[in-house]
């Protein structure tokens, strides 16, 4: 996850989102000095993901309240199950009410999504690995549910890898250009990033083979056949990864070609989130 201090600048803008000039319906029906408590309710069956989170924003709005966990982020939970008690001030618990609930119900529904794909995949080796295909500002915490649910991250943004794809091959005037290019652009800045490489053929993996100096060798919507002639040709000399048009249904078939890695990008854009509830207790 990101710095605290990345996560502390997230939640005051999310306070700022949703609060605004103020939260004139709890201002209104609760007396400022009353105090409560709620309880996390679990509805749907799932992974936990995002409780770190939501102490880090009830505590940031009042370093006063009391959040008493009683599960751990990564944990398998069903309907009934209680997550937290929160302590403290109504006026607190009411106002970070909504944002821990969005929070927790979109980080659980990811790692629950993450745990299913990594169930599909037990015994041939191959790890799952999420993509940039997340909700802008939100990336750090969708990486960390997809962890929490037994994923791998992937690279985190366009600054921490080299991944040359199709565009950056077609722009450059094939792969040969692209990969000089990227060592090239390497020495002169200094930078030591891995470098991964798109391939649309066999013909494509041989010219990287040959180029050499490359960490792994991404397969572009290959056919499982392909992909299995694709991962004999390389013969564990680099890393392979699978990606493109994958699904729950097909992806067993894939990693039992032998590939390494296979990314997909519903981990974090095709989400339903997991059913939470806050009540008040008394």
């Amino acid at each position: 996850m990101n710095s605290l201090h990345d996560l502390d600048s997230s939640i005051d803008r999310w306070f700022s989102e949703d609060i605004g000039e103020g939260d004139h319906t709890t201002f209104s029906t609760i007396p400022i000095d009353a105090s409560g408590s709620a309880k996390l309710l679990v509805k749907e069956a799932g992974i936990l993901a995002g409780l770190a989170v939501a102490q880090r924003i009830f505590h940031r709005f009042d370093p006063e309240i009391q959040v008493l966990p009683l599960m751990n982020d990564g944990s398998a939970i069903s309907p009934g199950d209680l997550v937290f008690r929160v302590k403290g001030k109504v006026h607190t618990i009411l106002q970070c009410e909504r944002l821990v609930l969005n929070v927790m119900q979109r980080m659980s529904g990811i790692a629950t999504t993450t745990s299913a794909y990594v169930s599909l995949l037990e015994g041939t080796g191959t790890k799952i690995l999420d993509t940039r295909k997340t909700t802008p500002g939100m990336r750090f915490l969708e990486k960390e549910a997809v962890r929490l649910g037994g994923g791998v991250n992937h690279r985190f943004g366009l600054y921490d890898m080299i991944m040359i794809k199709d565009n950056h091959i077609d722009f450059a005037g094939g792969i040969g250009k692209a990969i000089s290019g990227t060592r090239a652009y390497l020495e002169e800045k200094k930078l030591d990033l891995d470098m991964v490489v798109e391939t649309r053929s066999l013909e494509d993996i041989e010219e990287v083979l040959s180029m050499g100096g490359v960490r792994r060798i991404m397969f572009d919507n290959f056919s499982v056949e392909m992909t299995r002639k694709a991962v004999q040709l390389i013969d564990h000399r680099v890393e392979t990864e699978s990606s493109g048009g994958i699904t729950s249904e097909t992806i067993r078939s894939y990693a039992e070609c032998g590939v390494d890695f296979i990314s997909v990008g519903a981990l974090t854009h095709q989400i339903q989130s997991l059913d939470l509830s806050l009540k008040a207790e008394f």
